[in-house]
């Protein structure tokens, strides 16, 4: 049984006519007759009473009749909602990212979505490195935010934020002065390093000549966590230049390049290729690329004013 027979029975109900029921619905009339026969051997029971040209319903046609424009209604009520959804979004958009992403990514992304539309719950899902990949591949993230380069085909990638590694140490740290640092500098110094991600990837490399040689003193998964404890004088770290920016404008922090060629790092805005992306999401692309626009324009602008 599908929408056009119950439209097809109303109509009947309506006009109490078969004959009229086939003008209004564009069909004949063996053709209503046939959708009607069908819907009695479904419910196995009759739906209307014949008195030569005249019908009327049956008690089980009467009953049906309220359920039917229930349903019909119901069909309207949910394309409604649908259309409106087209207007004006909501549901709800998950987002993995990793911790420093989430404080000082997403906030700013997040607050002006919200104010575009307001009817959409964001949930962040705290994720690292590749689990941030898996998420979305798994459909449990709709969207997830992590360094580039990502080797999963099935994803689209747009590129969002270009920052640095940098070492971090206190401010009257011996490296402090200096403008970059080798991996043979950092020996005599107690590394405070991510638990795991592509970052610490990276770091493993870039230590690799004298990884026999590392004194790593603590493992940590919060960039948080990191700036405490540099700025406490348990150890140095690496962090993106732009999550200690505050500290280091503040004096509270130093950064210096990593040698011999600095470590740059690339964010990117990761979801499937094969997902279709309602309104909802294709606002969130929006908004994502516009930030990344205007923090382009401000550094632009930075690099201008002296």
């Amino acid at each position: 049984m599908d929408f056009d027979q119950l439209h097809t029975f109303l109509e009947i109900v309506r006009l109490k006519s078969f004959s009229k029921a086939a003008v209004t619905c564009f069909r004949t009339q063996p053709a209503i007759s046939a959708q009607v026969r069908q819907m009695e051997q479904e419910l196995n029971a009759a739906l209307f009473e014949r008195f030569g040209s005249r019908i009327s319903l049956t008690a089980a046609g009467r009953i049906f009749a309220q359920y039917a424009e229930q349903l019909l209604d119901l069909r309207r009520q949910a394309q409604d909602a649908i259309n409106e959804l087209e207007r004006v979004p909501r549901g709800e958009l998950v987002i993995a990212a990793n911790e420093a992403t989430c404080i000082y990514v997403l906030p700013e992304v997040f607050a002006v979505y919200k104010e575009r539309f307001p009817g959409v719950q964001l949930h962040v899902d705290r994720s690292y490195g590749s689990r941030v990949v898996e998420a979305v591949m798994d459909n449990l993230a709709d969207f997830g935010l992590t360094q580039l380069p990502v080797a999963e085909r099935r994803l689209q990638v747009v590129k969002v934020h270009t920052d640095e590694i940098r070492l971090i140490v206190p401010p009257d740290h011996p490296l402090a002065p200096r403008q970059s640092a080798a991996c043979q500098d950092v020996l005599d110094y107690p590394l405070l390093l991510p638990k795991y991600g592509v970052t610490r990837a990276r770091l493993n490399a870039w230590l690799e000549p004298v990884e026999d040689d590392v004194r790593i003193s603590m493992e940590l998964d919060s960039t948080e966590m990191m700036k405490r404890f540099v700025m406490a004088g348990l150890g140095i770290a690496f962090l993106a230049a732009s999550n200690c920016r505050e500290e280091a404008a503040a004096g509270r922090l130093r950064t210096v390049s990593l040698g011999p060629e600095p470590m740059i790092r690339r964010l990117g805005l990761i979801y499937r290729k094969d997902k279709a992306l309602s309104k909802a999401a294709l606002g969130f692309i929006e908004v994502v690329l516009d930030n990344v626009a205007g923090r382009e324009a401000k550094v632009r602008q930075a690099q201008i004013v002296p």
